[in-house]
């Protein structure tokens, strides 16, 4: 038997019940994924090390407590770049006869953390390039000469340096002045 309710729509009372008990199940789970949204981003206030992360254009409280999740104070890299390549984020290098080749990205390491670098730094990427500060100007360059997924991609290599330095050195980015040179 079908019914004509406008809930309904022709539907049996048996699928009627069974899409308002999926509907129940999604809506928990949505309260439950803003509890544990809200769980991180008290969690990062209330953390110094990720405080200052998310002070990194890109960066908010997921991405700056996955970080310090994974790589702590980064006391394991020496430089800004093996955290940038153990998160998969340098070119591969293909060298013959002494020519080096530089391909696309390795896509090695955490797979998570650079997925989260990249949307946060296509999330910053226009708002960054159209500042007048040493990062801005760098973004607005790179835009000008690279395809905007690279570019992109390259943003997120400099926003992982950016965070190795505030990491190591325990600073505050500021906008005016990056702890990584340009």
């Amino acid at each position: 038997m079908l019914t004509n309710e406008p809930g309904g729509a022709g539907l049996s009372p048996r699928v009627v019940a069974l899409i308002a008990d999926a509907r129940a199940q999604w809506a928990e789970l949505d309260r439950r994924i803003a509890a544990f949204d809200a769980e991180f981003v008290s969690w990062a206030k209330e953390n110094e090390v990720a405080r200052r992360l998310t002070t990194i254009p890109g960066f908010g409280a997921m991405t700056a407590s996955a970080l310090v999740a994974a790589v702590g104070q980064a006391e394991s890299f020496d430089r800004g770049r093996d955290l940038a390549a153990w998160l998969g984020l340098v070119p591969r290098q293909f060298t013959t006869g002494g020519k080096p080749k530089l391909l696309g990205i390795s896509k090695r390491g955490n797979k998570y953390l650079r997925k989260l670098l990249v949307h946060g730094a296509r999330a910053a990427m226009p708002y960054v390039a159209e500042r007048d500060t040493p990062l801005g100007r760098w973004a607005k360059a790179l835009l000008d000469r690279a395809h905007p997924n690279v570019a992109v991609v390259a943003f997120a290599n400099k926003l992982a340096r950016i965070a190795w330095a505030l990491l190591r050195r325990g600073e505050t980015f500021v906008a005016g002045r990056s702890p990584v040179a340009a």
